[in-house]
């Protein structure tokens, strides 16, 4: 099975890399379910995928309700009748030295980048088992292969995904699962508003983005890449970045 036909769930699909993996898919003939917080936003880009020509479902999704995971692959299935991927990609960035002991930002990025994660997989698991197959994408970062100052719990939230997936592929080697982590690294998205509160320091961050940061366009062909290899080849990791990123 190539995309086409292929059910795809993708969370944080309101913005950014969501967005344009939602509208990628569904341009390649990919059902797409697709959950967020912002529903207004995934109304109007639901609306937009069928005006075109393609299938789309949406509803409201916080990836630290485990509930709503499991509602956003139960859509999935009733909709289309299964589904064969599940794009983990919401998230959120706070930039600060630990010695600011920014408590609070740092369980956001446990309970979002994390346990977000794992609530998918909870999810989705299940049903990938039943069917007989299904296929985990999960967008970590490049802040996770480069450790950089004020980043220190954003990366270790990401390198906690890349190696929970490592894992969880050795335990599935039995050809249900693929895994593939997609580490991203400066792309212009939101992630970068809500994640410092200095505004000199976030409007010069904002700055460095709109003349480094890539289209989001193009995390989403990385992500269709992994997706529509054979059911016997994984794309186990995939690092996309600006030529120009250090």
């Amino acid at each position: 099975m190539t995309i086409q036909g292929k059910v795809v769930a993708v969370t944080g699909a309101s913005s950014g890399i969501g967005e344009a993996t939602a509208r990628h898919l569904a341009s390649l003939g990919a059902a797409v379910v697709l959950g967020a917080r912002r529903t207004d936003r995934l109304d109007r880009l639901v609306a937009e995928i069928q005006a075109a020509g393609g299938e789309a479902a949406a509803m409201s999704v916080d990836v630290t309700d485990p509930d709503d995971l499991k509602s956003l692959v139960a859509l999935a299935v009733e909709r289309f009748g299964r589904l064969d991927v599940l794009v983990g990609n919401a998230g959120v960035s706070r930039i600060s030295p630990v010695a600011d002991l920014d408590v609070d930002g740092w369980s956001a990025m446990v309970d979002v980048n994390l346990k977000g994660v794992l609530h998918g997989i909870a999810a989705a698991l299940p049903v990938f088992r039943g069917q007989g197959g299904g296929h985990l994408v999960t967008v970590v970062s490049t802040s996770g292969l480069k450790i950089v100052p004020t980043q220190a719990v954003y990366a270790g939230t990401k390198n906690a995904v890349r190696t929970l997936l490592e894992a969880l592929r050795q335990e599935s080697t039995d050809g249900v699962l693929r895994t593939t982590s997609i580490s991203p690294g400066y792309v212009r998205t939101e992630l970068i508003d809500h994640a410092v509160d200095d505004p000199a320091v976030l409007e010069q961050a904002r700055q460095n983005m709109a003349a480094l940061g890539i289209d989001p366009a193009a995390v989403a062909r990385a992500i269709a890449f992994a997706i529509d290899q054979p059911d016997d080849v994984e794309i186990g990791d995939l690092t996309i970045r600006p030529t120009r990123q250090n």
